[in-house]
C-alpha cells in the first residue's frame, strides 16, 4: 500500500506592468492600474482571496519598470504582498532594461535568453537590487519573464546565490523556455546549482502539453490535475497566474471565467489542504526528486474548456 503523502502547491502569481500598455502610449498611472489592480480583480483582490482561503501564494514580482519611472511604480504592490503575508520573489522582463518614459519605441531585448551568461547575472543582479529597495526581502527563487530561460540563466541564479528557479514551461519549449530539460519534466529537479521547479503541464489533447494556468485550464482540469498529481504522489504542483489575469486583455473589465477558476482553485485547496498544502519557497522546501508525469488527456475535459474559452474570447474580453 502507497504511504499518503502531501503534494505541495507553488500557487504564483507573475506580477508586472505589461508592455502592451505602455507601448500603447497609456500614462503610468493608468499603465498600473490596467496592470496591477485592473477592474478590482487585480493584486490587491487576489490577496483578498488568499487571505478569505487562509492559502499561502507567491507573487513573482517584475521591478524593471522601475528603471523607467521610479521605485513607486512598483513599490505600493511589494508593500501591499509583503503586509498581506504572501512572499515576493524575483520576475524579469529585460526589455523594460533599455525603456524609456514618453518613448514607446524604446527598448531592449524582450527575452532573457537573447543575453549572454554575464548580460543575464548583470539584469538579475541589478533587478534583485531594485526589488529590495522596492521593500522586498532577499529573494531566493526567480521566474524569467515569458519563462524565456536557459542553462545560463541557471548558472546566473547560483553565482547569485538563488536556491530555485521556476522558469521551466515546456509547453513553451524550446523557445522561449530553453532549459535543457525535457518537455515532459515536472517534478522539482537539481539543475546548474539550484532547484528547478517547473510550471505543471497537463496533456490536454494526445501529445500537446498546456500549462497549469488560470486563463489556459478550466476548474475541471484543474481539479483534475490537482487530485492526478495527489494520486500519483507528486511532489509538487506549480500554477500561474498573473496580477492582469483576471481582467480582460484591456485590463477594464473583469474576465468572469478567469475570476470564476481562481475562486474555485482557492475553495479547491482550501479544502484539501492537508493533502495540497499551499507552499512558497521562503520556507526552502526540499525535495526528493521523484518523478512525475502529467495528467493524461480527456476528450470531455477539453472540449468543456475549449467552450468555455470561446465565451471568454467573445463576450468576456470585450472592453468596458
Amino acid at each position: 500500500m502507497r504511504r499518503r503523502v502531501t503534494t505541495a502547491v507553488f500557487l504564483t502569481i507573475d506580477t508586472e506592468l505589461m508592455w502592451r500598455h505602455h507601448s500603447a502610449g497609456f500614462p503610468l498611472a493608468e499603465q498600473i492600474e490596467r496592470s496591477l489592480e485592473p477592474a478590482g480583480v487585480g493584486v490587491a483582490y487576489q490577496l483578498a482571496m488568499l487571505a478569505r482561503h487562509g492559502l499561502k501564494a507567491t507573487f513573482f514580482v517584475d521591478p524593471m519598470p522601475t528603471m523607467v519611472f521610479g521605485l513607486d511604480a512598483i513599490r505600493p504592490t511589494v508593500e501591499a504582498i509583503v503586509a498581506a503575508g504572501q512572499e515576493v520573489q524575483l520576475h524579469l522582463h529585460p526589455n523594460w532594461a533599455g525603456a524609456k518614459a514618453g518613448d514607446v519605441a524604446r527598448h531592449g531585448r524582450f527575452e532573457l535568453i537573447d543575453y549572454s551568461l554575464d548580460e543575464q547575472r548583470a539584469l538579475i543582479a541589478g533587478a534583485r537590487d531594485l526589488l529590495k529597495a522596492c521593500g522586498a526581502p532577499d529573494p531566493v527563487a526567480f521566474r524569467s519573464g515569458s519563462y524565456a530561460a536557459n542553462d545560463d540563466t541557471l548558472t546566473a541564479l547560483a553565482d547569485l546565490g538563488f536556491a530555485y528557479d521556476s522558469s521551466h514551461n515546456g509547453a513553451d519549449a524550446p523557445w522561449p523556455s530553453a532549459i535543457g530539460l525535457l518537455p515532459r519534466q515536472i517534478a522539482p529537479v537539481a539543475r546548474g546549482g539550484v532547484v528547478e521547479v517547473p510550471v505543471t503541464l497537463i496533456e490536454d489533447t494526445p501529445g500537446h502539453l498546456r500549462q497549469f494556468q488560470i486563463c489556459a485550464l478550466s476548474q475541471g482540469e484543474m481539479r483534475a490535475a490537482l487530485d492526478h498529481a495527489v494520486a500519483a504522489g507528486h511532489e509538487a504542483v506549480t500554477v500561474v497566474g498573473h496580477s492582469f489575469e483576471l481582467a480582460n486583455r484591456a485590463g477594464t473589465r473583469a474576465n468572469g471565467v478567469h475570476v470564476g477558476r481562481f475562486e474555485g482553485l482557492c475553495a479547491a485547496l482550501a479544502d484539501a489542504r492537508d493533502a495540497l498544502p499551499t507552499t512558497q519557497f521562503r520556507d526552502l522546501p526540499a525535495f526528493a526528486g521523484t518523478e512525475a508525469t502529467p495528467l493524461a488527456p480527456n476528450r470531455l475535459r477539453t472540449s468543456w474548456r475549449q467552450a468555455e474559452q470561446l465565451w471568454s474570447n467573445w463576450v468576456e474580453e470585450r472592453a468596458a
